[in-house]
């Protein structure tokens, strides 16, 4: 449990220092804000914890041959999502997994929805995928997480504020202790 904890700590002290991909926060003050977003919405530390590891995909070390080019979208969901299940349950994992299906399924269902989405992120849609089909929304939707994704992906585009203070790493120690002991 401590060394999760440590790997994390290091993680978003390290690479995620990061300037978050065009926005005006680094990639931990991003993640941070999410958590404490999630946390003022008394979610379940699941969900804050998702909400808090949503982009760790994106500040992970890369794998040698797997570097994508500016114009590819770079996985860091389902990348993310599979480096966290060693500690963590599909609680955790899959809203990791379909936050990016959720932008997408917002931005579909939703007409404000995209109104909703800093410049960055409505960039970063098309290398996503775009919009999705009928298809591709009724399997979003019958996706065990589909609604956990939902409620990340909310939080994930309130967190981009740099006049929002990042709440400090160490808030979240006992949920995430408390999701992982539920892997």
């Amino acid at each position: 449990m401590s060394e999760m904890l440590q790997d994390l700590r290091d993680l978003l002290a390290g690479p995620g220092g990061q300037q978050y991909l065009g926005e005006q926060v680094s990639v931990a003050a991003h993640l941070l804000q999410a958590a404490g977003l999630a946390r003022a919405a008394s979610a379940a530390d699941h969900l804050v914890v998702a909400a808090l590891l949503h982009d760790v995909g994106h500040i992970l070390p890369p794998v040698p041959g797997e570097t994508p080019g500016p114009d590819a979208d770079d996985r860091h969901d389902a990348r993310g999502a599979d480096w966290l299940a060693r500690w963590f349950g599909p609680e955790v994992t899959e809203p990791v997994r379909l936050h990016v299906a959720a932008k997408r399924y917002l931005c579909t269902v939703d007409p404000h929805y995209v109104a909703v989405l800093s410049e960055a992120s409505a960039q970063s849609l098309r290398l996503q995928g775009g919009t999705m089909s009928p298809a591709e929304i009724a399997g979003f939707e019958s996706a065990a997480h589909h609604g956990a994704a939902v409620a990340v992906r909310r939080w994930d585009d309130e967190a981009k504020d740099p006049d929002r203070p990042a709440p400090d790493f160490s808030e979240f120690t006992a949920a995430l202790r408390a999701a992982a002991s539920g892997a």
